[in-house]
């Protein structure tokens, strides 16, 4: 694994050139270094193949727009010849972005940072809700429910022979016979959204959210895609790499009270989104489980714990099957969670 800057690329920008720097913080997409800059700390990324260059262009032109609304963000910053990012001899994007002073935490500590994420998600949209921008790097394909209900069937059809084929194959049709069952979101209108709103997207000073990170993924998106994928992450205290989860309702009503704070009084929210806040959440947590019950049999895509799992197959299982649980958890406190979500958000 990388473990330096190339020289080159540091030369790019002054104050960076021949300064020391070290891996930084925990992601598992971008490689990240912390630089002792002449001027300061500062942010350098090698971006995965995932993300094109121009995805900084997106990120300036909307880090432009939240800084002129007073929220505080890591900016893009440019080389000494004026360039958002410098392309290295395999094709792979290097950034650089200032540096946030803050915590990340890879779950929600307790309710009271559940609330102030949801406040800060809220300043959040409520921010970008005029903007103007055509995205230049669009992610293909998030969040399109029915396209990885499909690949779930196309496993199941081409894998019947997987050693975990017993196992996976009921879990995947009892999946697709919930799906069926949901209603169809796309009518809602299309937002600007962070894209990623797990709990380490957000830097906490002490138990103050002080602004979002990994930009990487913005774009449009329908808004109960968006909190409910926030919720989903935020709700479960378990995470994603065990069979037995539940839904934290305590949790959920924090966050979304937390987010209406901010909501209610900017219009943000139309009543038949914050209605559908709880079908969005479900509809996350069928599409998450497709995806890995998809990648139980075709073992091409996720990671996996070499340490807990002998193959991908088997730990993505697992993760297969904590997210139908975490949708079963939602069902069966549906309407606890509609009355919070009506009364944060009504």
């Amino acid at each position: 694994m990388m473990e330096t800057i190339p020289s080159w690329i540091l030369a790019r920008f002054r104050d960076l050139d021949q300064r020391p720097h070290a891996p930084h913080g925990g992601g598992l997409i971008n490689r990240t270094f912390l630089v002792e800059g002449r001027a300061g700390k500062v942010i350098v990324q090698r971006l995965h193949p995932v993300f094109a260059g121009v995805v900084n262009e997106d990120i300036d032109a909307v880090t432009a727009h939240l800084a002129a609304k007073g929220l505080w963000t890591p900016r893009p910053l440019r080389t000494d010849d004026g360039a958002l990012w410098v392309d290295d001899e395999e094709g792979r994007a290097w950034r650089a972005l200032s540096y946030v002073e803050g915590q990340s935490h890879d779950r929600v500590p307790g309710p009271s940072f559940a609330r102030e994420a949801g406040r800060m998600v809220a300043r959040f949209h409520a921010a970008v809700a005029d903007l103007v921008h055509d995205y230049r790097h669009v992610r293909a394909g998030v969040h399109d429910t029915k396209k990885h209900l499909a690949t779930l069937e196309t496993a199941l059809d081409a894998h019947a022979g997987h050693r975990l084929f017993g196992e996976v194959e009921p879990l995947a049709r009892r999946l697709l016979a919930e799906a069926a069952r949901l209603p169809d979101l796309d009518q809602l209108p299309l937002r600007h959204v962070h894209g990623d709103l797990k709990i380490s997207n957000l830097l906490f000073q002490g138990e103050q959210a002080v602004c979002l990170v990994d930009l990487d993924t913005l774009g449009r998106m329908i808004w109960p895609f968006e909190m409910g994928d926030a919720l989903r992450s935020w709700c479960n205290p378990a995470g994603e790499d065990v069979a037995h989860v539940a839904i934290d309702a305590g949790t959920f009503g924090a966050a979304l009270a937390g987010y209406g704070e901010v909501a209610r009084g900017a219009g943000l929210v139309s009543a038949e989104e914050a209605g559908a806040v709880v079908d969005g959440l479900a509809t996350i947590c069928l599409e998450l489980s497709a995806r890995f019950l998809a990648d139980a049999l075709r073992e091409a895509y996720f990671g996996f714990d070499a340490r807990r799992f002998p193959a991908r197959g088997e730990h993505n299982l697992v993760r297969g099957r904590g997210q139908l649980a975490l949708f079963d958890s939602v069902q069966a406190r549906r309407t606890e969670l509609e009355h919070a979500a009506r009364a944060a958000l009504g």
